[in-house]
């Protein structure tokens, strides 16, 4: 517990999702200073809550559990235990994390319920391209040759081998950064179509650093090597802490999905005595000229506006939100956060008996195959990703015989897609997947839409100044910006977690260690070594 001399101070955190929670209940499990919380939606759990209709649950771009940070992973379980008879033997887990190797036994890992739980779940996605599936990491196999040609494939390792002599520099561009490290042939075939559908821009207009942050250390090598020793590596090592993060096999996944760490983790936050105010949105700041002093937050149901003074301010919401509140005197920092770019977010989910799948998997008996999600890289349909939410963990499907499908778009807010009504847009993505002769839309059963603004912070037009934001923010000795939008990075869960949790270090230690967080999935050992370029957390 912190000093007496924090007692009485107050916290205002703006947003529920991972970062928000985590400053709040590691404020109150190791401070005197009260936080309050403020979250716009109705529910927990930021992007990473759990949509449940008619019992159907829906995660909201895939999150896997996994983690390189032993800290991370240690509070994930203390918060949802893994459940019991989760190992291979029935007797233990084994968890490789940070160099070190933990068996842990799950029958001594005690859940407040039976469905309180952690899940070890089995990693499967692929690439859906001219109607068949490749591997995902690629692989130098059978199939991917069967499915490419040999004459393709041939075209492929030259292409790569061009690359590797003559590489691009400096690398500015993804698209540098990408041909780099697969060739041009692989790029075009594999990345550059799929990931100008995931940003609405061209690879060569983003920021070769989103590439640093996401994909970076995989190459061709890597995935050949990992291929061919992948046949020896124990099928217990979840968190494999020597392989790259998109290379791991298993996870842990929460039973109802990820929104159930975060409503778990608010309900700890209610009973510490903090309250956590949703559907109320920050919607002023008042500052002096080095401090953030007070907000102004709007409650939805009513309308009203209410002062809050606050000692310190942990801030989730879009860069581009906060900077404006702030009012900055410099309007070069005005211009470049007004302009900060977004990428937003559509989920479809679909209820269905059957899929079609029988004769180009390993489907079930009702063609549902055996995906977490699968990447859709045909040219002719706009769905960016498709996951199988059965395949997650099944308590997220209410009847057990049906298939309960996400279909994700990505768009900007007020575009076409966007724009469609939710009727409509389930006939839309229902005829996407016929078109793909993955469904017949007469065995569709049911749907439901949900859209997420600003889900991505992107790495192009506005981007390039962003360093000059941060000096503006940085002026403010109480102000500390954490999460995904809170710091315009392409954070995962755990990401945001880690700087919630540098905040809450920073706060207790009197503001020391603030320019650390920024740290914070930019050093190598917090890099995504190959994450997926939709963002699957």
């Amino acid at each position: 517990m912190g000093s007496p001399a924090e007692s009485g101070k107050i916290a205002v955190i703006a947003g529920a999702g991972p970062a928000g929670l985590t400053a709040a209940l590691e404020l109150l499990r190791r401070s005197n200073i009260t936080p309050i919380v403020f979250e716009a939606e109705g529910q927990v759990g930021g992007i990473s809550r759990t949509i449940n209709y008619r019992g159907n649950r829906m995660d909201l771009g895939g999150h896997r559990f996994f983690s390189k940070s032993d800290w991370v992973m240690r509070w994930w379980q203390e918060i949802l235990p893994v459940a019991e008879g989760q190992s291979e033997a029935g007797e233990m887990l084994r968890l490789a994390y940070q160099g070190r190797v933990k068996d842990i036994v799950p029958e001594r890992l005690r859940a407040a319920s039976p469905d309180a739980v952690m899940l070890v779940r089995q990693r499967l996605s692929r690439i859906f391209y001219r109607r068949r599936f490749f591997d995902y990491p690629l692989k130098l196999n059978a199939a991917t040759v069967m499915n490419m040609g040999l004459l393709e494939t041939l075209r492929v390792g030259l292409s790569y081998g061009r690359a590797q002599v003559a590489r691009r520099s400096p690398e500015v561009s993804l698209e540098d950064f990408l041909i780099n490290r697969f060739g041009d042939r692989l790029y075009r075939t594999f990345f550059k179509d799929y990931t100008e559908k995931v940003w609405g821009v061209r690879c060569g207009e983003i920021s070769s650093e989103w590439g640093a942050q996401r994909i970076k250390g995989l190459s061709v090598t890597k995935a050949l090597t990992h291929a061919i020793i992948g046949r020896w590596r124990s099928a217990t090592d979840n968190a494999q802490r020597n392989t790259e993060t998109s290379l791991i096999e298993r996870f842990l996944y929460p039973k109802f999905g990820p929104g159930q760490m975060w409503e778990e983790v608010a309900r700890r936050v209610a009973r510490g005595g903090a309250a956590i105010h949703l559907d109320h949105s920050v919607v002023g700041i008042e500052r002096s000229a080095s401090a953030v002093t007070a907000v102004s937050v709007k409650d939805h149901a009513t309308g009203s506006v209410r002062r809050v003074a606050c000692d310190f301010f942990v801030s989730t919401m879009p860069v581009r939100d906060l900077t404006a509140m702030l009012q900055p005197d410099d309007p070069g920092v005005v211009h470049i956060a007004d302009r900060l770019p977004y990428r937003d977010f559509m989920t479809a989910g679909l209820l269905v008996k059957r899929m079609k799948l029988n004769g180009s998997c390993r489907a079930s008996a009702n063609g549902m195959p055996p995906d977490n999600w699968i990447y859709i890289q045909e040219p002719d349909v706009k769905i960016g990703r498709l996951q199988v939410f059965n395949n997650w963990s099944p308590a997220l499907v209410a009847d057990p015989d049906t298939i309960w499908l996400g279909l994700e778009y990505f768009c900007q807010e007020g575009d076409d897609l966007w724009s469609m009504g939710d009727r409509q847009f389930l006939d839309f993505a229902a005829q996407e997947l016929e078109t793909l002769q993955m469904i017949d839309r007469r065995d569709v059963l049911d749907g439901t839409v949900v859209r997420v603004p600003k889900a991505y912070p992107a790495y192009f037009g506005e981007y390039s100044g962003f360093g000059k934001i941060r000096a503006y923010l940085d002026r403010f000795s109480n102000l500390y910006p954490v999460g995904r939008n809170g710091m315009h990075r392409y954070n995962n869960q755990d990401h945001s977690m880690l700087a919630a949790n540098g905040a809450v270090d920073s706060i207790i230690a009197g503001g020391r260690g603030r320019a650390d967080i920024w740290q914070i999935n930019a050093e190598a050992t917090y890099h995504e070594e190959l994450a997926e370029l939709s963002g699957a957390d």
